[in-house]
């Protein structure tokens, strides 16, 4: 039986769940919980769906639809919960859904997608984000009735992800699924959003027609340059100026508003003051326009009235289900012969080429541009987005990703919208593609108060972003230069397979600095096979050295060089090959460089070529040609270290025995006092639920309970104090190791309390614990960055772990094989692996450990920092001796993809 309804309130309606999300051809539709004035609307809506698609709902076409509208708008937002689709300038509503609790914990589930959106992934958007809402109320299960001939509805839970389950009843499939999304389920969501995104920006990258908004022949105008360079690079669609008082611009017919194009536009450039942007853009959506490039300052970067702008702008595009490029960037190009577009203002039309670049400076981007064009590195598309109110770099990632004429991804970043997408995004583009980032802004965004060692490891550092990059493939560079240094290489030859680089040179003392080079870089330089060694003996000059770097003598010919490399490349001794030019006097260097491309290709191996001249050779076209050996080794081992990436393992997130259900209770428990420090029985309550093993421990309220537990338990202890504020112990004086007997216990105990009042503090209580096995002391924890969200951190523990700063961090979730990596990154490593003839230590217990602290920080949002300082690794395992955890309310999880709102609408 449903339960009784009962109406909200204004105060009820819960504004945070408005959503825009994409549908699978790119354009966007408005997601909101129903609100009880809506019946008026959903009869309208119900009243246009077709006859099967009222038969699929209601199982019979002759519905009361006015009855059924009211008792959609009765909803309390726990027992009864509806969401609507909202598309258009006029909010329309084009899809319904809702579920009704019908006990405890099942609810029932049902749709209605107007028949315009059938096929774009409406009905399985929609059904997570009910799924979400009802899990935070508590219910555990949907059901949903269907008819049997109502296949599309049948697919639609069945590919959720939600581990939906079909019953066959008389003339009936009753579907059952829990509410919790799955890692399936957000495998499907990612796909689904991935062809979104991807048509999303093919609007942008590949339109059929075009309109300059702002165009003008005034000298200096930023829009006439932009029709200047649409025109100049032979736009294959058509082309169209918008100018109020012009006939025409730069010989194209000008109409006052785009509205007034008689021919379909989908891509218009707006290119004027930004106070009228927002008309321009209501104009696009009246045209029906499906993306906009908008390259006017004057929005996020300008201030409160310019990010007010900003979100005036994009309520209109949201609401219309355009896309939107910008505002304040410098626009897009697509070099493919069948598109010829240049909606840029850059001064500079790059080469074609396989590589694809998203800047979010528009400076840099004409910089990139120049450079691309005096580098010989061929673009395939470029994009410039600015302050990026819509269109991201995941999405032209995705883009890029199925983009058949595109090798190379090059991006230059600034900020993350949501660096936890990135992630999945960037992971799965780069298992196919190299993906090589510059990231600006190495600097802290802001300084955050850290109350562990973990924290304090991160804080004003760039380490998140480099764990973020590590995970996701991303080949990280340092500077522009190193940007198209490792593009250069990669877009050229595949990825090495392994760190092993053979040296050859004319020059001996380039070869001694190329190896020095590839040494700090990470590269190996390993000696010269025997069996290589006699054959290069048997062709060079008798002066000339064949060890590696393998010296060919200023006089080497053409021959020489050949020989030495097909003979490294033969040798299985080297994975890759730098090979190094000095013009001697009287010199052709185009001779040298023909033979170099040519034993390359014999070889098979990816080559390097420094040429240290002004100009590489002509003859080393189609060639990674650096001007020094410093550039090509760096750019070599970041390439291997790519090539590692993609060749490993990709490892999984394992299924743990928790509980995460007590350690919730746990949490909520606690923040009855609020967001602070756990209490130590709470923290060590936390992990028994996630199987992190202690040594024997019990909190007592003085030293008389002390003494009870050492009498007990007859083994030597630790005692430590208990009291407000009381963080870092060690420094406090309030630990005491390896007391024996009663009387020490007592005496610690007593001068402990003594010293901590005399300190301004006053001890609730100790912690008792049973000494853990000898060992090596390691730190694990996770800190909750604000814009990369849960960080695990393993380092060197102890009290020196930020004097030493020695650790490796990951993004959650981990898995078996981050860990696995994490521990082995240390420099003191060797320490868990029997150093100097110790017995190794159980170092899979401490892969298990972080693996337990990254569930627990996924499953529990409300933990903003946890550490485990020191955790004792043994031969025999690993026991937390000491434990710390911070919590705070939890912000509201939203199921993807969606994209935030601007703000509610009505």
């Amino acid at each position: 039986m449903a339960l009784p309804i009962v109406l909200p309130s204004a105060a009820d309606y819960p504004s945070e769940r408005v959503v825009d999300v994409a549908l699978r051809d790119g354009r966007t539709v408005r997601i909101r919980p129903v609100r009880p004035d809506d019946a008026a609307g959903l009869g309208v809506f119900l009243d246009g769906l077709s006859p099967d698609s009222r038969v699929f709902r209601f199982f019979s076409a002759g519905a009361d639809l006015h009855a059924a509208a009211r008792a959609a708008a009765d909803v309390d937002y726990r027992d009864r919960y509806g969401i609507v689709a909202l598309s258009g300038s006029d909010g329309a509503i084009v899809a319904h859904g809702m579920y009704i609790r019908m006990g405890p914990g099942p609810a029932e589930v049902a749709f209605a997608v107007g028949d315009v959106l059938h096929g774009q992934g409406i009905a399985t958007i929609m059904l997570a984000h009910l799924a979400e809402a009802a899990a935070a109320n508590g219910i555990d299960q949907f059901y949903a009735d269907v008819l049997p001939s109502n296949h599309r509805m049948v697919d639609v839970f069945r590919e959720s992800g939600l581990d939906a389950q079909v019953r066959a009843e008389p003339g009936m499939l009753v579907v059952s699924m829990p509410t919790e999304l799955s890692a399936d389920a957000q495998a499907r969501y990612d796909e689904r959003d991935a062809t979104a995104a991807a048509a999303a920006v093919e609007a942008v990258l590949r339109p059929r027609g075009l309109a300059v908004i702002g165009a003008s022949e005034r000298p200096g105008s930023v829009g006439g340059a932009v029709l200047s360079n649409v025109l100049a690079a032979g736009f294959t669609g058509t082309v169209h100026a918008v100018h109020p008082r012009a006939a025409g611009v730069h010989g194209v017919t000008a109409h006052p508003r785009i509205t007034d194009i008689s021919e379909p536009v989908d891509l218009a450039v707006i290119a004027t003051p930004a106070a009228v942007v927002a008309d321009a853009a209501r104009d696009c959506v009246a045209k029906g326009v499906r993306a906009i490039v908008v390259i006017s300052a004057g929005f996020g970067e300008a201030g409160p009235d310019g990010q007010e702008r900003q979100r005036e702008l994009l309520e209109i595009c949201r609401a219309g289900g355009m896309r939107l490029v910008g505002p304040n960037c410098l626009g897009v190009l697509n070099t493919d012969p069948a598109v010829a577009l240049n909606a840029t203002f850059a001064p500079t039309q790059p080469p074609a080429g396989r590589v694809g670049f998203l800047s979010q400076s528009g400076a840099l981007g004409i910089a990139v541009i120049e450079a691309a064009a005096g580098l010989n590195i061929g673009l395939s598309s470029f994009a410039s987005v600015g302050d990026k109110a819509d269109l991201s770099g995941n999405d032209f990632l995705s883009y890029w990703e199925r983009d058949e004429q595109t090798d190379v991804v090059l991006l230059y970043l600034e900020s993350f919208g949501n660096p936890r997408k990135f992630s999945r995004v960037a992971r799965r583009v780069a298992a196919r593609k190299p993906v090589i980032a510059v990231k600006g802004g190495r600097t802290p965004a802001g300084a955050r108060g850290a109350g562990s060692h973990t924290g304090a490891l991160l804080a004003g550092s760039d380490s998140a972003v480099d764990a973020l990059f590590h995970q996701a493939g991303v080949v990280r560079t340092d500077t522009l230069g190193e940007l198209f240094d490792v593009a250069s290489m990669l877009v050229r030859e595949p990825p090495p397979a392994g760190r092993r680089v053979g040296i050859v040179t004319n020059g001996g003392g380039l070869g001694i600095l190329c190896a020095d080079a590839c040494e700090a870089a990470g590269l190996e330089v390993p000696e010269t096979p025997a069996g290589t060694e006699q054959e290069l003996r048997a062709v060079l000059p008798a002066e000339a050295a064949v060890g590696n770097p393998i010296d060919l003598l200023a006089t080497a010919s053409p021959d020489h060089f050949a020989a030495a490399i097909d003979a490294l490349s033969k040798s299985d001794a080297v994975d890759a090959l730098i090979v190094l030019y000095v013009p001697p006097l009287v010199t052709d260097p185009e001779p040298i460089a023909v033979a170099i491309r040519a034993a390359a290709t014999r070889g098979g191996l990816p080559i390097a070529a420094v040429f240290a001249m002004r100009e590489a050779p002509a003859a080393a076209a189609g060639l990674p040609c650096f001007r020094f050996p410093e550039d090509a080794a760096r750019a070599v081992a970041r390439a291997a270290r790519y090539g590692a990436w993609r060749a490993r393992p990709r490892g999984h997130v394992p299924a743990l025995s928790v509980d995460d259900a007590a350690a919730g209770s746990v949490i909520a428990e606690a923040l009855r006092r609020g967001p602070g420090w756990l209490q130590p029985a709470e923290a060590t309550a936390l992990l028994d639920l996630y199987g992190i093993a202690q040594p024997r421990h019990q909190v007592v309220p003085d030293a008389a309970g002390a003494v009870r537990c050492v009498l007990e338990w007859q083994t030597p202890v630790a005692l430590k104090a208990i009291a407000p504020g009381l963080v870092h112990r060690t420094d406090a004086g309030a630990v005491a190791t390896g007391l024996t007997g009663p009387a020490a216990v007592r005496r610690e105990a007593d001068a402990m309390q003594l010293r901590l009042e005399n300190a301004g503090s006053h001890p609730q209580g100790f912690l008792v614990q049973e000494m853990a096995p000898a060992g090596v002391e390691v730190l694990v924890g996770v800190t909750v960055d604000p814009t990369f969200g849960p960080i695990v951190a393993v380092a060197a523990g102890g009290a020196t772990t930020e004097l030493l700063g020695d650790a490796a961090i990951r993004l959650t979730p981990l898995t078996d094989r981050d860990a696995h990596e994490m521990v082995r990154e240390l420099r003191t490593f060797p320490l868990l692996d029997g150093f100097r003839g110790a017995a190794p230590c159980d170092v899979a217990a401490v892969e298990d450990v972080l693996l337990r602290l990254s569930a627990m920080a996924e499953a529990h949002e409300e933990i903003v920092e946890i550490e485990v300082n020191p955790l004792i690794v043994s031969p025999s395992g690993a026991a937390a001796v000491d434990v710390r955890a911070r919590i705070a309310i939890a912000p509201l999880a939203r199921p993807e993809p969606s994209l935030r709102s601007p703000r509610p609408r009505g």
